[in-house]
C-alpha cells in the first residue's frame, strides 16, 4: 500500500511542462486510507468498493497481538526499501526464529548481520526512511503480513542500551553490525489464496548453522557463481581485442566463424565415427 501523507499526495509538487499532457488531480480525500494516485486507478478499474473493504476490514496502524506472535517467529522477509531518487532496491533477511524484535505494538526492530559489504539497504534508509516488509509463512499457515513505516539505523551497542533484554546470539556471524528500527505505519494481511505450501526438510542437529555458514567470506559456501555472471566477464575478457573496449561487430563475426568451424569439425567427427560407439560430435557453440 505504502500511503503518503496526504498533505504531500496527488501533485507530488512542481509544475509539469508546457507541452505535457496534463491530468485533472482531484483534492485528496481527507476521510479515506490511500494515496490520491491509488485511489485514482482504484477508479479506473472499479474496484473501490473492494478497496474500501479492506481498508475497513484488514488495515491497521498496529500491530495486535496476533500480529505480534506473527512476527516474533518468523526466520525470513522480504524488504524493499528506495533511495532518495525512488529508485528501489528489493532484498532478503533471515535469521533464527525471533530475529525480528517486536519492541512493542508500533515497533519492530531487526539486526543487519554481516554480508556482500554493499549495504545498498542501508545506503537507501540513510536517504529515505519509507520501508517496506513482507513476511510469509510457507510451511504452517501459509499467510503474509505487510509492515510498513519508517526506519532509522542503531548501533548494537545504544540498541542494546535502550533494550537490555535483547537476546546474545552465540553464532558469531549473526552477532548484529547494526540494528533497523521500523516505527510501524501501516500493517495488513497478505491472503493465503496464491501461497504455496513449502516444507522445509529435516536437519540434522548440529547442522544447521555449519550448513548455513553464518558470516562467511568463503566463496563456495555462499553459492558460487550460481548465475555465472563472473564466468561470463572473464570469458568476455579473454576474446581478442575486447580487453580494453567493449565487443564491436568484427570481434563478434570473428568469434561466430570460430565456433562454427568447431561446430563442422564435431559434426565431420560424428560422421567418421559412425557405428564406431564414439561420443565425439557438437558440444555446443563454445566449447
Amino acid at each position: 500500500m505504502n500511503h503518503h501523507d496526504p498533505r504531500t499526495s496527488g501533485t507530488h509538487g512542481g509544475t509539469a511542462p508546457a507541452d505535457a499532457p496534463t491530468e485533472r488531480v482531484s483534492a485528496p480525500d481527507l476521510t479515506r486510507p490511500g494515496a490520491a494516485a491509488e485511489r485514482r486507478v482504484q477508479r479506473e478499474l472499479g474496484t473501490t468498493a473492494r478497496a474500501d473493504r479492506f481498508y475497513r476490514d484488514q488495515m491497521s496502524e498496529r500491530l495486535n497481538d496476533r500480529m505480534r506472535e506473527f512476527v516474533a517467529r518468523q526466520e525470513m522477509f522480504f524488504l524493499a526499501t528506495a533511495d532518495g531518487d525512488g529508485v528501489c532496491d528489493n532484498s532478503f533477511r533471515a535469521g533464527p526464529p525471533g530475529f525480528v524484535q517486536v519492541l512493542d505494538d508500533r515497533t519492530i526492530a531487526y539486526p543487519e548481520y554481516r554480508g556482500n559489504g554493499v549495504m545498498a539497504s542501508l545506503g537507501n534508509i540513510r536517504e529515505n526512511p519509507h520501508i517496506a516488509l513482507l513476511m510469509i509463512d510457507f510451511s504452517r499457515d501459509r499467510i503474509g503480513l505487510h509492515v510498513n513505516g519508517q526506519a532509522r539505523l542503531v548501533s548494537d551497542e545504544v540498541m542494546r542500551v535502550v533494550q537490555p533484554d535483547l537476546p546474545v546470539d552465540p553464532v558469531p556471524g549473526r552477532r548484529p553490525q547494526t540494528w533497523v528500527e521500523v516505527t510501524v505505519d501501516e500493517a495488513y494481511i497478505h491472503c493465503s489464496k496464491h501461497i504455496p505450501r513449502l516444507v522445509p526438510p529435516p536437519r540434522a542437529v548440529d547442522a544447521a548453522d555449519g550448513e548455513q555458514a553464518w558470516g562467511t567470506d568463503d566463496v563456495k559456501r555462499k553459492g558460487g557463481d550460481y548465475f555465472g555472471v563472473a564466468a561470463e566477464r572473464t570469458e568476455a575478457a579473454a576474446l581478442p581485442g575486447l580487453e580494453a573496449a567493449p565487443p564491436d561487430r568484427e570481434s563478434w563475426r570473428l568469434e561466430a566463424e570460430r565456433a562454427l568451424a568447431r561446430a563442422r569439425r564435431g559434426t565431420a567427427g560424428v560422421a567418421g565415427s559412425a557405428g564406431s560407439g564414439s561420443t565425439g560430435g557438437f558440444r555446443g557453440w563454445f566449447a
